[in-house]
């Protein structure tokens, strides 16, 4: 399970070192393959390989013909991107992906359970400000249901 915050940079050519505590998550069979796309919020989301596999199956089973269906399979699977680490455990992204999730030279590396979101860190501290509810109470929302 991914779990952390790290405040990296991003390189010249679009590049991002996957930090070590994350990169010890990733299952062998993933073959330090990653794909990239566009997450929910204005960030990217990172799924190592089998992660990936496992959200496209899910995706496979929608429907459709079902409008909703058919516009996320769309957003999520046209800015798919897939890349393997080089031999400095970096990934390239894609500058759509960055322009997407406003990232232009430091970023916040999450680890989010299946998956590691890439932000700004501006636009994170807004998206954490922007709750009418405190932790605490999101907490007690989401741990008793």
């Amino acid at each position: 399970m991914f779990k952390g915050q790290f405040i990296y940079s991003v390189d010249a050519k679009g590049r991002i070192s996957i930090p070590a505590k994350l990169r010890k998550h990733v299952s062998p069979e993933s073959n330090d393959t990653f794909i990239m796309t566009q997450g929910t919020e204005k960030c990217i989301d990172v799924y190592p390989l089998n992660q990936w596999n496992l959200l496209e199956a899910k995706v496979q089973q929608l429907n459709l013909f079902n409008p909703d269906h058919a516009r996320f399979s769309r957003m999520l699977l046209q800015n798919a991107f897939e890349d393997t680490l080089d031999s400095q455990s970096r990934i390239l992204i894609p500058q759509n992906l960055l322009t997407h999730a406003g990232i232009t030279k430091d970023v916040l590396i999450l680890g989010v359970s299946t998956k590691i979101e890439l932000w700004n860190p501006s636009v994170y501290e807004n998206y954490l400000n922007s709750s009418e509810l405190s932790f605490e109470q999101i907490a007690a929302k989401v741990i008793t249901s």
